[in-house]
């Protein structure tokens, strides 16, 4: 890989997983209907992720293996700048749950949403490739 495609594709994975971290933190301010927001977020996260499988797949053209590792990486940001939100807000609010937990948020927070993040996208993106070589 050139030094072009690496830079294009590291920026666009850390744009992306700003944006799921952005999305995330936004839509929990809300405090009137939890479940629509909780389920907008949802939808917007989706939305972003296809997205970002279809621009690591037909713009960049990377391989299956390469455009899930780097959905899955952005994944792991935004979860990470989740759960770093979580832990700021911990510190700032007042809450019952221990601090360690929060710390522990974010290792397991990025690892609990990428596994499933790169596994999706590698089908995902192996059945891209089988329908472009068709």
């Amino acid at each position: 890989m050139n030094v072009l495609g690496r830079q294009s594709w590291l920026g666009v994975m850390l744009a992306v997983g700003i944006l799921y971290g952005a999305v995330g933190i936004v839509f929990a301010f809300p405090s009137n209907n939890v479940h629509m927001w909780r389920l907008a977020a949802w939808v917007g996260s989706s939305a972003i992720y296809v997205i970002h499988i279809g621009y690591e797949h037909f713009r960049l053209g990377n391989s299956s293996l390469a455009t899930a590792s780097h959905a899955a990486t952005a994944v792991a940001l935004g979860a990470f700048i989740l759960a770093g939100a979580a832990t700021i807000h911990k510190a700032v609010a007042t809450s019952h749950a221990p601090y360690s937990r929060y710390m522990l948020a974010l290792v397991i927070w990025p690892i609990v949403t990428a596994v499933p993040a790169f596994l999706v996208a590698l089908v995902a993106g192996a059945l891209l490739a089988i329908r472009r070589s068709a």
